[in-house]
């Protein structure tokens, strides 16, 4: 629009009653969203933008498409722009995504954050997880000083799956067996005194030392000392690297006790599995195989880590540094 006419129309804007002016707000909603995404995404990529063919950070702008800056690498002549290579590459209705991404800080199922955005329940799910899909690897390097570890067991869901290795079960159902078994999904949480917290989907029943040697000694700082319930693998894990370790027997209705080292206990970890399992609740029933996806979501949303869009928008994007 030319300057005359936008400014004739501007002066119009003051004769609007209350209805008109909310159905112009809502207008300009959509595009007003689009121009702070694509400022946010410009923001983010352009300190470590380059090529994602071969690694150049020399190139030059190639036009654009798709309301996206395109970028031509100098040294391979590879076209591409700010969401090439990333979870979010070829999502569309751009201008929705920060109203989507405020329906995650605020947890909300699908079909209430579909209907909050706009969009269908579908696409508001295949968002969802190309959303959180490198929000899951955003967890602390290591965990010092007294780490507490404990498993948490959820029953395997199959849901959304087409074909079943199973018999199907109504509404959720439970376990046939008592205990632990084959048919629950085991979740190591391992939460140093600082908040700092790393979880793991290790498999189906119970512990074991390989399990807790592929998933919690590479994030085990030498020094920390390892608090734990009697389970007998952590003992062995412990005496196999070497890593100092104190228990508390649960069964024997011991819940804390004091040391040179400080209160031992796993309360805080359990605290945190209480937590994780109201959050869930919601959700009624999350797929095994998504479950990954969700442990990183309620982390970052865990004591408001994480409280914004913006950075929740820099986390998508596998921009942890924030």
């Amino acid at each position: 629009m030319k300057a005359p006419r936008f400014a004739k129309l501007f002066a119009q804007l003051a004769l609007l009653n209350q209805h008109q002016r909310r159905e112009v707000l809502a207008a300009l909603h959509p595009a007003a969203g689009l121009d702070r995404i694509i400022a946010l995404i410009d923001e983010i990529r352009s300190r470590a933008r380059r090529c994602p063919e071969c690694a150049c950070e020399q190139c030059h702008r190639h036009g654009h498409a798709n309301d996206l800056q395109r970028f031509r690498c100098c040294h391979c002549g590879r076209t591409f722009n700010d969401l090439t290579g990333t979870p979010l590459a070829r999502l569309r209705l751009k201008g929705k995504w920060l109203d989507y991404l405020g329906a995650l800080l605020d947890s909300q199922a699908v079909r209430a954050a579909a209907k909050r955005v706009g969009v269908h329940r579908n696409t508001a799910f295949r968002w969802r997880h190309r959303f959180l899909e490198r929000v899951k690897d955003d967890r602390p390097a290591h965990l010092t000083g007294i780490v507490e570890a404990d498993e948490l067991f959820l029953l395997e869901s199959q849901k959304g799956s087409r074909k079943l290795d199973r018999k199907p079960r109504k509404r959720g159902g439970k376990a046939s067996r008592r205990g632990i078994s084959r048919e629950l999904d085991c979740i190591l949480v391992a939460r140093d005194r600082s908040g700092q917290t790393i979880d793991a989907v290790t498999g189906r029943g119970a512990l074991s030392v390989a399990q807790l040697t592929r998933h919690l000694l590479p994030k085990l700082d030498p020094h920390a000392l390892l608090v734990t319930d009697a389970n007998a693998a952590y003992r062995a894990f412990a005496r196999t690297h070497c890593i100092a370790h104190r228990s508390v027997n649960l069964s024997a209705g011991e819940r804390v006790r004091s040391s040179p080292e400080g209160a031992i206990h796993v309360q805080n970890v359990n605290a945190y599995h209480r937590r994780l399992r109201e959050w869930l609740a919601r959700f009624h029933g999350v797929a095994s195989h998504r479950l990954p996806n969700y442990l990183g979501w309620r982390w970052a949303l865990d004591g408001e880590r994480v409280t914004s869009i913006e950075q929740l928008l820099r986390i998508a994007f596998g921009a942890i540094n924030r």
